[in-house]
């Protein structure tokens, strides 16, 4: 019933990996790090999930429905914390919170190699095709050049189109899907969006990820849980804006894309 991915067999050793499923090292009872409902290892299938620090690793377990066996990379002075809390009387977690990760990559202000450019994200609903389904606006707060270029163009668009997001003519239309692209949902707070692999067979690096995590309503996570999809906008900087209000972000959408500068894409859902 115990699902270990390749990429935590590779950390933690065949041997360990093979105590695992053989059920010697495996807990019985656990409290998902995803939902935080609780679980059983003998009675449903679940996912080992290893949280990886610089110096610390903790390994802790999910219903397999809610995510799949994987590493999340996470800031060794919290997965720390989480090992104290671990370590505590009476502690109910099975597994440390994701933690705040890395600044997302910003980009260097045209001719002079200055990093100013930072991705901001909004969580919102947005009605597609007459349903409420999961959505994320990002919005970087500058510029975003091609690597190597010292031009003063903006390349946002035409980078996430390369790497297939699609212009948005309709709001109300559902956006194609990305292939190897994935949205991090982790205890019920946003994570990070996943890019595929550098190379082939290498594991999807973060494109975005929260420098703390972020709090989602339930009407979000609960509309991601029923399609497991979120849906990704994309705009240049000065499009979107912060907007108070779903109604607002709607409207911002909408005139971004009549102006031609929406894209986006359909992403699977890790997590819950």
């Amino acid at each position: 019933m115990l699902d270990v991915s390749d990429a935590v067999r590779a950390e933690i050793g065949e041997a360990e990996a093979e105590r695992l499923l053989a059920g010697e090292n495996a807990p019985g009872d656990y409290d998902c790090t995803s939902c935080r409902t609780r679980g059983n290892t003998g009675q449903e299938r679940t996912s080992t999930v290893l949280f990886v620090g610089e110096e610390t690793a903790v390994l802790a377990f999910a219903h397999a429905a809610c995510i799949p066996s994987q590493v999340v990379t996470v800031a060794e002075d919290q997965l720390q914390g989480a090992v104290r809390t671990l370590s505590a009387p009476e502690s109910a977690p099975a597994g440390p919170p994701p933690a705040p990760p890395a600044v997302p990559s910003p980009a260097a202000e045209p001719g002079t190699g200055q990093r100013q450019a930072v991705l901001g994200i909004t969580c919102g609903q947005v009605l597609i095709d007459g349903t409420a389904r999961s959505a994320l606006v990002v919005e970087p707060t500058g510029p975003i050049a091609r690597p190597g270029s010292d031009g003063p163009g903006d390349d946002f668009l035409p980078l996430l189109i390369e790497q297939g997001f699609m212009p948005v003519t309709d709001v109300e239309l559902p956006p194609a899907p990305v292939a190897g692209w994935s949205v991090l949902v982790a205890m019920g707070q946003l994570h990070a969006v996943f890019q595929p692999p550098a190379t082939p067979g290498g594991q999807p690096v973060a494109w975005w990820q929260a420098h703390q995590p972020l709090a989602v309503t339930e009407g979000w996570r609960t509309a991601a849980a029923k399609s497991h999809t979120v849906v990704v906008y994309a705009a240049p900087a000065g499009s979107i804006g912060q907007q108070p209000r779903e109604d607002l972000l709607r409207e911002a959408l909408e005139k971004a894309a009549a102006g031609g500068v929406l894209v986006a894409g359909t992403m699977p859902l890790t997590g819950t």
